[in-house]
C-alpha cells in the first residue's frame, strides 16, 4: 500500500506539470474553449427556456448567434467610437500635453537629481497625433489572431449550446464516476459561474459609464475612451481597478490642474470602490469566498500560461476548482485554502 502511494505521488509530480504545458502549448485550442464553456454559461437558461416553449433547436442557436452577433456589434462601435474621439483631436492638445509632460519630468529631475529626459524633441516625439495614431492602428497579426480566435470562440458556443458536446459525461467519465453527482456538480458550477459571469459584466459596464461620466464632469479628454477602457480592464480581478485609476488619472494630468487632479483621483477611486468593493461583494454573495494570496498566485499562474484571457478567466477557473476539489475528501483541504477563512 505504501509503495502504491509512493508511486501515486510520483506519477501526480510528473503529470501536472506536463498538464501546464499543454495547457500554455496548446492554448489557441484551450483558450477560446475554456472562454466558450464560460460564456455559454450565460445563454443555458435562455436555451433552457426556449426548449421549455418547444422552440426547435435551429431557431434556439439563431437567436443565439444574433445576441453574441449584436454584443460585438455594441462593443466594436465603442471601440471605433473612442478610436475617432482621439483622432479628432488636433495637434494643439497634442503640443499642450507635451509641454505639460516636459515640465512634470524637469521637475523630477530637479527633486532626484538625475537626468530623465534624453534630448529636447523626446517628449514631443512621443505625444504627437500622427504616432499615437500609428499606435492605435492594431498589426494585422494582432487583427488576424484576435479574429481567429473569436470565430473559434464562437464554434465552441454554438457546440455547447446545441447539446454537441456532453459536459455531464465528461465529468462522469474524468472526475465524478456517478450520474447524480456529475449533474449535481455540474449544476452547481454553472449557476455559480453564470452569475458570475452576469454580475461581473454588469460591475464592469457600471464602472465604465462611471469613469466616463466622471472625466467629462472634470473636463478630461476622451471620456467615451476611458469609459471602455475601465470596462475592459476592469475584468482583471484585482489589478484592474488598480490599473484604471492610476493610469486614468496620470493622464488627467494634462487637462487637470494638482487640485482637481487629486479630487478626480478620488473620484475614480470611489468609483471603483463602490462598484468592485461594494456592490460586486453583496451581489457575488458567499459563493466566492477566495482568499487574496490564492488569488493573486493564481493571477500569476493563469497569466503565465494564457496571457491575458488568463488573467480575466482566473476567477472563474478557481471557482471550478474549487467546487470540485471541495467533493473529496483527500482534496478538500486545498478547497479549505484556497477559501477565506470565517471567524
Amino acid at each position: 500500500m505504501s509503495e502504491k502511494n509512493t508511486s501515486n505521488s510520483l506519477l501526480l509530480f510528473l503529470v501536472v506539470p506536463l498538464v501546464f504545458f499543454l495547457l500554455k502549448e496548446l492554448s489557441f485550442i484551450f483558450v477560446p474553449l475554456i472562454s466558450a464553456m464560460f460564456i455559454s454559461l450565460i445563454f443555458f437558461p435562455l436555451v433552457r427556456w426556449l426548449k421549455s416553449k418547444s422552440s426547435p433547436k435551429a431557431v434556439n442557436m439563431i437567436i443565439v448567434i444574433i445576441l453574441i452577433a449584436g454584443g460585438i456589434k455594441i462593443f466594436g462601435e465603442l471601440i471605433q467610437l473612442s478610436s475617432r474621439e482621439i483622432l479628432s483631436q488636433d495637434n494643439k492638445y497634442f503640443e499642450e500635453a507635451g509641454a505639460k509632460i516636459k515640465i512634470l519630468i524637469g521637475n523630477l529631475e530637479a527633486f532626484f537629481g538625475v537626468s530623465f529626459l534624453q534630448g529636447e524633441n523626446l517628449v514631443s516625439s512621443i505625444v504627437n497625433k500622427e504616432n499615437i495614431s500609428k499606435n492605435l492602428v492594431p498589426t494585422f497579426g494582432f487583427v488576424s489572431n484576435a479574429l481567429s480566435m473569436t470565430l473559434t470562440m464562437a464554434f465552441f458556443i454554438i457546440l455547447l449550446l446545441a447539446d454537441s458536446f456532453d459536459t455531464q459525461k465528461l465529468l462522469k467519465a474524468t472526475i465524478f464516476k456517478r450520474d447524480f453527482t456529475s449533474a449535481k456538480i455540474l449544476m452547481k458550477v454553472e449557476k455559480d459561474l453564470a452569475r458570475f459571469i452576469v454580475v461581473k459584466i454588469l460591475i464592469s459596464a457600471g464602472t465604465g459609464i462611471g469613469i466616463g461620466l466622471a472625466c467629462y464632469l472634470f473636463g478630461v479628454s476622451f471620456p467615451i475612451f476611458w469609459g471602455v477602457f475601465a470596462f475592459a480592464i476592469n475584468f482583471l480581478q484585482m489589478i484592474g481597478s488598480v490599473i484604471c485609476v492610476a493610469v486614468v488619472t496620470l493622464f488627467a494630468f494634462v487637462d487637470l490642474e494638482m487640485s482637481q487632479l487629486l479630487v478626480f483621483g478620488l473620484v475614480c477611486t470611489g468609483i471603483q470602490g463602490l462598484f468592485g468593493g461594494v456592490l460586486e461583494p453583496v451581489f457575488m454573495g458567499k459563493t466566492f469566498s477566495i482568499n487574496v494570496v490564492s488569488i493573486l498566485i493564481m493571477l500569476m499562474l493563469w497569466g503565465y500560461i494564457w496571457g491575458i484571457p488568463g488573467l480575466i478567466m482566473t476567477i472563474p477557473i478557481t471557482v471550478f476548482l474549487k467546487i470540485v476539489l471541495e467533493q473529496f475528501p483527500k482534496t478538500r483541504i486545498i478547497s479549505d485554502l484556497l477559501s477565506v477563512k470565517s471567524d
